[in-house]
């Protein structure tokens, strides 16, 4: 789903915005927090003379990123870690990027179970270590699996899917899952647009990964390393994601209404100016050659002067 890829076809999303957003300066340090495939890293290394860390908690990503550090010669550095932990690599920077969900490569590869395309073990893990899916899925009530294909994936049949899950147990790749959820959905779900088993997939993944909170602690740590007039820009794509951002940015904007002499504010002080009150999307030209794309937002913001 997202698309910091440049290598073997993989196609970064948006990324004339991103970078545009980012603004690159020479002699600036930038930090591309979902390195993926270099994408975003290799435009922006060469928009400017500046340099550039990228953290990744996928050990694969850092592998293949190894030609690109080579490549720029000492203007980019590869951390394998979450990006949450990014004031733990570095301090003050000029810009940060993130672009969340699951990577072109991991999606690509059925080894790492993130589609129910093709057969692979039902695992999920971006980091290649902790809690897998098939944990989830063949050892949690159902109960608790129901709630979080509501929650993570917006599923409205949650309950159905929960409870055919569990009957089915043990479970134990991504088609076997995938045919569970398809037909507990039903005839009618199976000829709409969208694979019957897209949300639960996408719930199953945000939780074996932690991807929410990963992006609340993310965004604060970006804060706190963004230098004066350093920029933050942010790509998601999907609803919960892009509520998350929307808030944070919204929460620490300098563009917030006074509090009521009534009610004081208990909001922190404003740290962020807006640089688009609206997301970017896609354009039409973009989303026909990279259909990833279609769901992508884009907010964008500037660290005020101290």
């Amino acid at each position: 789903m997202s698309g910091h890829e440049s290598m073997s076809g993989h196609l970064p999303v948006m990324l004339k915005e991103v970078v545009a957003a980012i603004a690159p300066k020479d002699g600036g340090h930038y930090v591309d927090g979902t390195f993926g495939g270099g994408g975003y890293a290799r435009a922006i290394l060469e928009a400017a003379d500046c340099r550039v860390l990228g953290i990744d908690r996928d050990p694969d990503a850092i592998a293949r990123g190894q030609a690109l550090v080579e490549h720029f010669a000492g203007r980019l550095t590869l951390v394998e870690g979450e990006f949450s932990r990014m004031e733990e690599f570095t301090d003050a920077t000029d810009g940060v990027m993130l672009d969340l969900g699951v990577s072109s490569f991991q999606f690509d590869t059925p080894a790492r179970g993130f589609s129910f395309r093709e057969e692979g073990p039902l695992d999920m893990r971006m980091s290649l270590s902790g809690e897998s899916a098939a944990d989830l899925v063949n050892a949690m009530p159902e109960r608790d699996l129901s709630r979080i294909i509501s929650h993570y994936g917006e599923e409205k049949n949650a309950r159905r899917i929960a409870r055919a899950i569990v009957a089915a147990r043990p479970i134990a790749t991504t088609t076997q899952l995938a045919k569970i959820v398809s037909d507990a959905q039903g005839p009618k779900a199976r000829a709409l647009s969208i694979h019957p088993a897209t949300r639960t997939f996408q719930a199953l993944r945000i939780r074996v990964n932690d991807e929410l909170g990963e992006l609340e602690r993310g965004l604060d740590a970006a804060l706190k390393i963004l230098a004066p007039k350093g920029r933050l820009a942010v790509v998601s794509f999907h609803s919960l994601e892009d509520r998350i951002v929307k808030q944070f940015l919204s929460r620490h904007s300098d563009a917030r209404p006074h509090a009521s002499r009534h009610a004081p504010d208990q909001r922190p002080e404003a740290a962020l100016h807006l640089l688009t009150r609206s997301p970017q999307t896609p354009s039409a030209d973009e989303v026909q050659h990279n259909p990833r794309a279609r769901s992508a937002k884009l907010r964008f913001a500037e660290r005020l002067a101290a």
